[in-house]
């Protein structure tokens, strides 16, 4: 029994050193940035981004995040990494990476950034590059994007008036109330062809109460006029043309849509 124990002993040894260098072949070198200061990963993250290389760099500033952790750099590498996220077209991660910032750090001195940040994605997402390039008009599209884009650049303003960010967001919240008017006044349009006259009218009443300053409302208020009409309620009607008549007395509005205006010819 012991020289059978003695036998078997060198074959285990020899079994556990095999084990060990096969371990050993399959593990990758140690990165040369786990050894890096926290300054030099932000200057190389930085570099990375110079570069155009945004998923290094958002790479860099996910360990910078960590390593940093607790301080003000933590929170700068968090913001840097949701635009590198967003440049490098990964949206939802990007949107989501901004929402752990916002309610983690509602005190950060860049708060109004990553508010800004926040809209600036979804604003972009709604003109995204599959409705250019079908030559979609951006009011014929799904707007939930611009409802949070607007909410986003509303929050901003709203709360940091004086912000370097501010001017371009309400410019922006201009854009998409248009926008949005449009797009109420496309679907007003499609139920008022198909005869569904109480969704017609419905959805320019939106318009009317919501976007009165919007192109759009000259539309919206002849098809609530023309439904009313269909529907046999006169008195609403005429109320609708009266309110026409005194926003828009030179209005030359003679068929329907015949003054639709595309949202970019707003501008």
């Amino acid at each position: 029994m012991i020289q059978l124990n003695a036998l078997r002993r060198p074959r285990a040894l020899a079994l556990a050193m095999l084990m060990a260098v096969l371990a050993g072949c399959g593990t990758n070198p140690k990165e040369p940035e786990s050894k890096w200061s926290a300054e030099r990963l932000y200057a190389e993250a930085k570099e990375e981004a110079s570069q155009g290389n945004y998923d290094r760099a958002g790479k860099l500033y996910e360990r910078l995040e960590g390593r940093a952790s607790g301080t003000a750099l933590a929170q700068q590498a968090q913001i840097e990494r949701a635009y590198m996220l967003y440049k490098g077209a990964d949206k939802a991660q990007a949107l989501s990476t901004l929402e752990r910032f916002i309610k983690l750090h509602p005190t950060s001195a860049a708060i109004d950034y990553a508010l800004y940040l926040q809209g600036l994605i979804n604003f972009n997402d709604n003109l995204g590059l599959l409705g250019s390039i079908a030559q979609q008009d951006l009011s014929e599209r799904d707007q939930q994007a611009a409802r949070d884009s607007y909410q986003s650049f509303k929050q901003l303003v709203d709360q940091y008036p004086q912000s370097l960010y501010a001017d371009d967001a309400r410019v922006r919240m201009n854009y998409i109330v248009n926008a949005l008017a449009a797009y109420e006044v496309h679907v007003a349009r499609y139920y008022f062809r198909r005869g569904a006259y109480v969704a017609a009218a419905n959805r320019a009443q939106v318009v009317v109460s919501e976007f009165q300053q919007s192109p759009s409302a000259q539309e919206a208020l002849y098809i609530l006029s023309e439904s009313y009409d269909k529907l046999g309620l006169t008195e609403l009607r005429d109320d609708a043309n009266r309110v026409m008549q005194k926003n828009f007395p030179t209005s030359t509005l003679g068929g329907l849509g015949s003054a639709k205006k595309r949202w970019w010819q707003l501008w």
